[in-house]
């Protein structure tokens, strides 16, 4: 069994990145049989509860408040919608519903005991939960976990030195910190990032230096191809050739063994012979839907037929992590707190994120 390493250079990862490819490719694929079964893929599915309207400035997505995109926000979904399209996901052959709210942070109120019966719901169905909220505090954590919480997502999104590119509104520090909490409980980790916001290689290899240095390892990996969304600061970015991200995937497989990864944003750019030199370097985890949150993704009969013509498996919930216990409401150890985090705002300003948002203005003003 290849060995689980936390002290990996830059340099080293970046000499994995840029191997031959062949070689590269056989590396990843000998690591990944040693760890996971080659044949069977995780299925998600993304629902996006509550779209748009997010505080925060990342410069990569449509749901900012401050730019001006086409979508269409939505308050926060009832939990019998939630359950109705968690059966239909099911019913698809995914084995894990993914939820992301449009947040900068998790507030206790009325909208988190509602996700907190949406995780219940879920759970009871023999599904994996995972959710995605912003930041969150240990005692939201637990109350989470409580509820029957699978995995949470946090994204670093890029290097710690590239971050401040990206983002203005938050820090490095407080993705690691809201980590950290997570791991206080038993709920497992998704954490990945970006590729292709106009980083350098060294970003790239920053950034799975900062994942590999976590103990234990996130459970899971998402490797994200930027889609470039009209009104985003990032608009004008040209999209990434599919050997990168096939280089991405098989360096995250050699730095991470027992970590799934995902292959998330990007897809429908990428052709099926694309996505199974993805899957042969060591991606075993997908979204299935018409959606990523807000961004285009192939549709779950085009999956279902790829499986096919590769001989790939959707892998069956809670193979990896044993389901969690849900405890009700009324049961609940953890009550809410009505903390007010100081969760950091750096302050700088980002060039390209000024300009978005100046233009947004404009728009708004002559509408």
């Amino acid at each position: 069994m290849s060995e689980i390493r936390h002290n990996w250079t830059k340099q080293e990862i970046l000499s994995i990145y840029n191997k031959p490819l062949m070689e590269l490719l056989y590396d990843a694929a000998t690591i990944h049989r040693m760890h996971h079964d080659p044949n069977t893929v995780q299925v998600s599915t993304l629902l996006s509860i509550k779209t748009g309207g997010c505080p925060e400035d990342c410069g990569y997505c449509p749901q900012a408040a401050r730019y001006h995109t086409n979508i269409e926000g939505n308050d926060l979904m009832s939990v019998p919608q939630v359950k109705a399209q968690a059966l239909r996901a099911k019913e698809s052959g995914s084995s894990r519903v993914c939820m992301g709210a449009a947040w900068r942070n998790v507030k206790d109120g009325p909208e988190f005991d509602q996700v907190l019966e949406m995780v219940r719901t879920i759970n009871k169905l023999d599904m994996e939960v995972c959710c995605t909220l912003g930041m969150i505090t240990e005692n939201q954590a637990k109350r989470l976990a409580e509820a029957g919480l699978y995995a949470y997502n946090h994204n670093l999104d890029t290097s710690e030195d590239y971050y401040k590119d990206v983002i203005s509104t938050r820090a490095f520090e407080d993705r690691l910190d809201t980590i950290e909490n997570v791991r206080k409980t038993n709920v497992t980790v998704c954490s990945g990032g970006i590729i292709g916001m106009g980083e350098k290689l060294e970003d790239r290899a920053g950034m799975l230096v900062a994942l590999a240095s976590l103990s234990p390892q996130p459970e899971s990996v998402p490797i994200n191809a930027l889609v470039p969304v009209e009104g985003t600061p990032m608009e004008a970015i040209e999209p990434i050739s599919i050997w990168e991200m096939v280089r991405m995937v098989a360096t995250t497989r050699i730095v991470m063994p027992q970590t799934q990864v995902r292959l998330s944003a990007g897809r429908t750019q990428m052709s099926r012979e694309g996505q199974a030199m993805c899957f042969f370097a060591g991606a075993n985890s997908i979204f299935a839907g018409d959606k990523l949150l807000t961004t285009p993704n192939p549709d779950v009969n085009e999956d279902m037929e790829m499986f096919k013509l590769l001989g790939l498996n959707p892998q069956k919930p809670f193979t990896k992590v044993s389901q969690p216990k849900t405890v009700e409401a009324e049961a609940s150890q953890y009550q809410p707190l009505g903390e007010k985090p100081k969760w950091s705002r750096p302050g700088h300003k980002i060039e390209r994120n000024e300009q978005a948002k100046a233009k947004a203005k404009a728009t708004v003003n002559k509408a």
